[in-house]
């Protein structure tokens, strides 16, 4: 499931790094567009508690259709019976993609401390637009 993963120092002012990992689950398998974004989204608070509000958009890359998801808050990570209990992180930000392959979607999930993601978004867009249809 787990096909790589980036492991991304701390910016400035920052005391953890982030963390971005690329998932493929073959062919029809990893859920839907819809279904990772709400749940990624789910993974993030607002200060009401409740997930923030995302932005989510549309776009093509090398004739592949990706949707991006752009969220802040306290995350708490994925959880799950085989996980240990989460560790809410005030102060995160969460950019995803995911890109359709007739073979089997690629997902993106960056997170980490809002300014180290903001310090390195722009080699999150590098990696996303480095993905080609084969």
């Amino acid at each position: 499931m787990r096909a790589a993963t980036y492991r991304v120092p701390p910016a400035q002012g920052d005391r953890e790094g982030a963390e971005c990992v690329v998932y493929f689950f073959g062919a029809g398998q990893g859920g839907t567009v819809e279904a990772n974004l709400e749940r990624w989204n789910g993974q993030l608070k607002g200060s009401d508690g409740k997930p923030p509000a995302a932005k989510i958009r549309k776009r093509t890359v090398h004739d592949l259709a990706v949707t991006t998801i752009d969220a802040s808050g306290e995350y708490s990570g994925m959880g799950g019976p085989m996980a240990a209990a989460p560790t809410a992180k005030p102060g995160y930000r969460l950019l995803g993609a995911i890109i359709e392959n007739p073979g089997g979607n690629v997902f993106l999930k960056f997170t980490g401390p809002e300014r180290t993601i903001a310090a390195n978004q722009h080699n999150f867009e590098q990696l996303l637009d480095s993905f080609q249809k084969e």
